[in-house]
């Protein structure tokens, strides 16, 4: 099978490549800005259609039970998948506007092989434990704690990493035992569609225990919260559309987990590389144009090395060009779409607005007619109480910021709503302990580690979610805990 964008006008409902109710919907190509194809419109109707697969085959089916066979499954997947890379790493190229050389890390070859990591987990991991025998109220008793999947799990991911977060979705619920209906972003529907025709047609995964709707209609994502049929939503977005979803879900109960936005702040101490610190800062804010919601952007720094940080950061983002994402060197590609561009250039005006100076960047690239390009943008001037040092940007924006002493760098870093990730750059290992320590964060690198890894808990605090996705924690929350209790 040789993948092509004209195959990816279908969704997967209960084992079957169909079109869509509603048509078609087109795809376009962010750095050219031009029409690449046409995706499966899926509708209310579809999307019921959908559940009712995943329902009946979680119901009606050995799939929650057969562990062996799941761990095959994801085996089966991921070597088909990899069959398939390279059409799959233009497709991701082409509709996501990723450079290219990320496909080979997380937007596309790292989460296919983590794939892997679940049929592994599948053989390891200790379905039963043995509380042995008690006699609660005088009876004895024998005591086994039986893990087992939720049933049914509505999945609604968003576009800058589609492979990476519908994998992350797709790996643990299935290897739990689970059925899903995912629901992809529209901005980017192939990465989902094509991977369903790799399901459909090259592995033995049954009908209905993976369903996929593709479709401009956000209002499919509130169906699959609010229907009863729907055991668990796994949502990954904004955190305005996450409280909706949290407060739909509400409505019958159901498990929710939320991975949501981030402010994270990258802290360089007095006796860090301040030159090699801020360098890193603003290189990881450019990377995919700064559309991740883990990156750090906030860069907070010593106050009596401000200028020597903001001369670092500005030399090194300068130095950053956004560029074809098809390119091998391109670093920061377009965002997704004018509508995003827009966003964060309304965010750029509002930083002049405040006070703050554009240091570098802050416009459209001169050599870029097409394509929705934003130049990467160092921001000085403003405090953390400014609007661009509070809310999520998600474009190539770094604010600097500087600070009096450890605790008040700590303080800032903890002044926002946000908890999902950040940064520690400093050479007393004491002074980086205790900045770790009360930093409110559910991930931290310090000088350089790298968190992100298919068996590491990824998750924030606060308003950045509820839960953890990867890792043991990311297995868990796509099980149920049954207690059984027998006369001893």
């Amino acid at each position: 099978m040789t993948l092509r964008p004209a195959d990816s006008s279908a969704l997967l409902v209960d084992g079957k490549l169909v079109p869509g109710s509603g048509g078609t919907f087109e795809v376009f190509n962010p750095a050219t800005e031009e029409l690449i194809g046409r995706a499966a419109e899926g509708t209310t109707a579809d999307m019921d259609a959908a559940i009712a697969a995943a329902r009946r085959a979680f119901d009606e089916t050995e799939w929650a039970r057969d562990h062996g066979f799941r761990a095959r499954c994801l085996r089966q997947l991921c070597d088909a998948l990899q069959s398939h890379i390279e059409e799959l790493r233009e497709i991701t190229v082409a509709e996501v506007g990723a450079p290219v050389m990320l496909t080979s890390g997380p937007q596309l070859e790292g989460p296919i092989e983590d794939l892997r990591y679940w049929a592994d987990l599948i053989e390891t991991y200790s379905w039963e434990q043995d509380l042995g025998h008690a006699s609660p109220m005088g009876i004895p008793t024998h005591r086994r704690v039986l893990k087992e999947a939720v049933g049914v799990v509505g999945a609604i991911t968003p576009w800058n990493f589609p492979h990476q977060i519908n994998f992350a979705k797709l790996g643990p619920a299935l290897a739990a035992g689970n059925t899903i209906v995912l629901k992809p972003a529209p901005d980017t529907p192939w990465c989902a569609a094509l991977v369903a025709k790799v399901i459909a047609e090259e592995t033995e995964i049954p009908a209905g225990v993976v369903n996929v709707v593709t479709s401009t209609d956000h209002s499919l994502g509130a169906q699959l919260c609010s229907d009863p049929r729907v055991d668990l939503v796994s949502f990954t977005g904004s955190t305005a559309t996450g409280r909706t979803v949290m407060a739909t879900a509400a409505q019958t109960l159901k498990k929710v987990f939320l991975e949501l936005g981030g402010k994270s702040a990258f802290i360089v101490l007095d006796d860090a590389d301040i030159k090699g610190a801020c360098s890193v800062a603003a290189f990881s804010v450019c990377v995919h144009a700064g559309q991740g919601c883990a990156l750090s952007t906030r860069l907070l720094v010593p106050r009596a090395r401000y200028e020597d940080a903001l001369a670092a950061a500005s030399a090194a983002m300068a130095g950053i060009r956004a560029g074809d994402p098809s390119a091998r060197g391109t670093v920061c590609g377009p965002v997704i779409s004018a509508l995003q561009r827009a966003r964060v250039e309304s965010y750029l005006a509002l930083a002049v607005e405040e006070g703050g100076t554009i240091v570098t960047g802050g416009g459209r690239p001169d050599d870029h007619q097409s394509g929705f390009f934003v130049e990467p943008t160092l921001i000085a001037g403003l405090d953390n109480s400014s609007r661009v040092a509070q809310e999520e940007i998600f474009g190539p924006v770094l604010v600097i910021i500087p600070y009096d002493n450890d605790d008040d760098a700590i303080r800032i870093a903890n002044d926002s709503p946000y908890g999902l990730s950040g940064s520690v750059w400093g050479a007393d290992p004491d002074r980086v302990a205790h900045v770790v320590a009360g930093v409110r964060t559910g991930t931290l690198s310090v000088n350089g580690g790298v968190w992100y890894s298919a068996d590491a808990p990824f998750g924030g605090y606060k308003q950045s979610g509820i839960g953890r996705e990867m890792g043991l924690a990311g297995f868990e929350e796509y099980l149920e805990t049954k207690l059984v209790a027998s006369p001893s």
